[in-house]
């Protein structure tokens, strides 16, 4: 990790054509020429960033195995992205799939301030926002009755919307067209679409229509 933080810091200062192609050749990461990383710490150790693909500034992108962004997804300022890597041996030994990654699908967006925990596989679906502040995604957690930790997917669906500071708890998943109210912290793997989804621990509260724009808008910016 130092050498590879080293590399890193170094290509901070050339211009970003520069520094994408040299990320490309040293790291064999897949950046698209449209991409963009701002000055941010990118680690992980497979990198696919699709056309128009964005990581604004002062992001933390530890080592972990792969981050992916499809077309239009962004990643905002000042988010911390980390997750127990395989080369670790000493924890989830009996976990032979893990596999620590970041999946962001086209069109979604992470704004600013948020924790992830990828120690397992976590995907933010086509057109989700994680918006606000704050949001914690935690893909890992200590197991009391068997006192060892382990480790589950997080999977939020396409079109939904997390509303600021909610807890996403390994296993969990928010089904597609879907909303987290404010706070709320999502224990369970949920299935059923078009809902609001608030609480501690969160629970469906009531339907959504099916035609709200949101849930049909076609660009993932809103303005």
């Amino acid at each position: 990790m130092p050498l590879r933080l080293l590399i890193s810091l170094i290509l901070m200062l050339l211009p970003w054509s520069i520094r994408r192609r040299l990320l490309n050749r040293i790291f064999n990461y897949n950046i698209a020429p449209s991409a963009k990383i701002g000055f941010s710490v990118v680690l992980c150790r497979k990198l696919t960033m699709a056309p128009c693909s964005n990581i604004r500034h002062l992001t933390f992108i530890g080592i972990f195995e792969e981050l992916q962004l499809g077309n239009h997804a962004i990643i905002g300022h000042l988010n911390w992205i980390s997750g127990m890597p395989l080369s670790n041996t000493n924890f989830f030994k009996d976990e032979p799939d893990r596999y620590p990654s970041v999946t962001l699908e086209e069109h979604s967006a992470m704004t600013s301030r948020h924790i992830i925990d990828c120690s397992n596989h976590v995907t933010i679906g086509a057109f989700s926002t994680l918006a606000g502040y704050r949001t914690q995604i935690l893909s890992h957690s200590i197991d009391v009755t068997l006192s060892r930790q382990m480790t589950e997917k997080v999977t939020i669906g396409k079109y939904c919307f997390v509303g600021t500071s909610c807890v996403f708890l390994k296993g969990s998943i928010l089904p597609d067209y879907s909303v987290l109210g404010a706070g709320s912290v999502l224990t369970t793997a949920e299935h059923e679409p078009f809902g609001l989804f608030s609480g501690v621990p969160a629970k469906r509260v009531r339907e959504l229509d099916k035609n709200l724009l949101y849930f049909t808008r076609r660009d993932g910016f809103i303005h």
